[in-house]
């Protein structure tokens, strides 16, 4: 329902299907060509969720799609440094381009509209919503096979306004070993039921440390209960990322693109075969 609603449907543009997300849709930019869209989800903020985002458009990327990431983490935009974009994205009378990675894949965040990066946004939410469907309207994705969002934590208002706001595929959702997390997972997943968006599948992030000398797994956040969890919600896991800090390295210095690692492989082929 419209946060304008007043309860009269004789005069609403949306009588009869108010309930339906799919109702909100809005158009992207005239420029744009869109594939897939798949949100990144987390019930919780620091469960790696800007990096999993990053390591699927990589994985993608190599498979030789055309891949872009909508950072939608307004308030805590980490993608561009990830990828070691800085400065300023350009535009025209027609819309805003996004910045290219390396790899060229296509990024738009905030901070590459910001005048410093590092300038805090103290935006009220309506704000920030507004700016995330104008990442949608007014950004030219253009041959885009696949647009990864990358969502802030929780089920505020950002994801509401993408889930209602942009045709999205499905949604992949984040998570770590902790077990309070069982509770954080249903959350995000009770939300995409309501919201009528498809469940892809659970990525467990920070699973294990793996012991450079023996290889053996240490469960340094105590025993995950990632499984019992999937299977709790009907929910596939797609992938089991252990602690790494060649990884943590590479997104420090803002080379993702030279990781080689495979472990969101089968996580790639679930997206590539919706």
């Amino acid at each position: 329902m419209s946060n304008e609603c007043n309860n009269d449907c004789s005069n609403c543009a949306s009588a009869g299907n108010c309930n339906d997300p799919k109702s909100f849709l809005e158009k992207p930019n005239a420029m744009s060509s869109i594939g897939k869209v798949i949100g990144i989800v987390s019930g919780k903020g620091g469960v790696g969720k800007t990096m999993v985002s990053s390591l699927l458009a990589v994985s993608m990327k190599r498979r030789n799609k055309n891949v872009g990431i909508l950072d939608a983490d307004i308030t805590g935009p980490s993608v561009p440094k990830t990828f070691g974009i800085h400065g300023k994205a350009e535009a025209c009378e027609n819309g805003i381009f996004p910045s290219k990675s390396k790899m060229g894949i296509d990024v738009m965040s905030v901070n590459l509209l910001l005048e410093n990066e590092s300038d805090p946004v103290v935006w009220r939410g309506p704000v920030i919503a507004g700016v995330v469907k104008q990442f949608w309207t007014d950004v030219i994705w253009k041959d885009t096979d696949y647009l990864f969002v990358d969502m802030p934590p929780g089920t505020g208002d950002v994801p509401l306004t993408v889930f209602q706001s942009f045709p999205v595929d499905g949604i992949v959702i984040v998570t770590s070993p902790q077990e309070l997390v069982s509770m954080i997972v249903g959350k995000a997943v009770k939300m995409a039921k309501i919201m009528n968006i498809p469940i892809i599948g659970i990525i467990e992030n920070m699973s294990y440390y793996e012991c450079p000398d023996c290889g053996k797994k240490i469960n340094v956040f105590g025993d995950s209960h990632l499984d019992e969890t999937a299977e709790k919600y009907g929910i596939p896991v797609l992938a089991k990322i252990p602690i790494c800090t060649d990884l943590a390295k590479l997104c420090d210095s803002g080379t993702i693109e030279l990781f080689e690692g495979d472990w969101l492989e089968s996580a790639t082929d679930k997206i590539e075969n919706l």
